[in-house]
């Protein structure tokens, strides 16, 4: 990997980045690097859009709360899309920002809310979700911006896995399993090399067990434990996609 320069700020554009390229910021974000930061004409920023790698920028203000991006040359080529999705049942609104925050530092490509029958929040709201991956992504040096998806019921997530993700296996975080010890089932699957993966964490009240005989009954899901605690969902998500990232994701390659 490109060493990732920690020091500059980083901003996430939607905008085709190339060299010698001319971005104006948005009001927000020249407000933030003018009047926050206090940069002036000169300065340097970090620029991604999470298709064209990430460039260094020099800023050029035009006005007490505008300012251009001037691209001058890219500092890390473009990383494909983590692969492994991240299934959850929502939290409320503080938890769930930390969540989401967390997959993305913890290299989810995918962030897809699912209803279960003991979810407590019935709405989602995907632009302050879509904005948590942002901030993450900018603030962890992430190039690959992951993808939120809107709301689904699990039972009709489920019955169309075949169609929507062929050959993706679920591991299904479940309080149920007699074992402690999720690194068994996972080795297991490190020794197929069984990709691509998915993982499913519940809601704070657990799967009902209508909900728990449907997923331990489908070919694709792979039920795992998370020790002999219980975890508060959010604990539960930043363990288990540690875990899996150690023996079955990008931590071992």
């Amino acid at each position: 990997m490109a060493k990732y320069e920690f020091k500059l700020q980083r901003l996430f554009l939607r905008h085709v980045l190339a060299a010698d390229a001319r971005v104006e910021a948005d009001r927000s974000q020249a407000n933030y690097l003018l009047n926050v930061l206090r940069l002036k004409t000169g300065d340097r920023v970090l620029v991604f859009n999470g298709e064209d790698g990430e460039w260094l920028a020099a800023i050029e203000a035009t006005g007490r709360k505008a300012c251009t991006m001037i691209l001058e040359r890219q500092t890390r080529p473009q990383t494909a899309k983590n692969d492994l999705h991240y299934l959850f049942a929502p939290l409320k609104q503080a938890r769930q920002d930390y969540m989401v925050q967390k997959a993305v530092e913890m290299g989810a490509g995918t962030i897809a809310p699912v209803m279960t029958q003991h979810t407590q929040i019935s709405r989602v709201n995907l632009e302050r979700m879509e904005a948590n991956v942002i901030e993450a992504a900018e603030q962890c040096g992430v190039l690959s911006v992951p993808d939120v998806t809107r709301m689904k019921n699990l039972k009709d997530v489920i019955g169309a896995w075949a169609a929507d993700h062929p050959g993706r296996r679920l591991l299904f975080c479940d309080e149920g399993e007699e074992t402690h010890n999720p690194l068994p089932a996972l080795a297991s699957l490190a020794e197929q090399d069984v990709r691509p993966l998915a993982l499913l964490i519940g809601p704070e009240g657990g799967f009902s067990e209508e909900e728990r005989s449907l997923l331990r009954s489908q070919a694709f899901v792979v039920p795992i434990p998370l020790g002999p605690r219980i975890l508060r969902a959010d604990t539960a998500a930043v363990a288990a996609l540690a875990i899996i990232q150690t023996t079955l994701g990008d931590w071992t390659r």
